[in-house]
């Protein structure tokens, strides 16, 4: 039972890290709200933002208090274990993304 707990501990991290390099290599280019969402969001975030590797993003969430500014900086700048998106989205791209998220967040 320690055996599997102590492998368990290794493999969660592991596979954090493995969905977030694939959410990299994802080709986001002409991609927009919902759909960029899914493509390089929705892994750690989960479709219905109700978070898994990441935070939840959906109503009630602490992302409701942030300034649209402010997810844009956590998207660019990846903090914590969160990939960082640098100038991988236009900022269109990122204005879409903000309003995808606040229009689910709406109740």
């Amino acid at each position: 039972m320690r055996h599997t707990r102590d492998v368990l501990k290794r493999l969660v991290p592991a596979l954090a890290v493995a969905l977030a390099v694939s959410a990299c290599t994802t080709d986001t280019s002409g991609l927009y709200g919902e759909d960029l969402f899914e493509a390089a969001c929705a892994h750690c975030h989960r479709s219905d933002l109700t978070g898994d590797v990441g935070p939840a993003l959906g109503p009630g969430s602490n992302a409701t208090t942030l300034a649209d500014d402010q997810i844009v900086g956590v998207i660019r700048v990846g903090p914590g274990a969160m990939t960082s998106f640098g100038d991988r989205f236009t900022d269109e791209q990122l204005a879409s993304l903000v309003t995808f998220i606040r229009e689910r967040q709406s109740p």
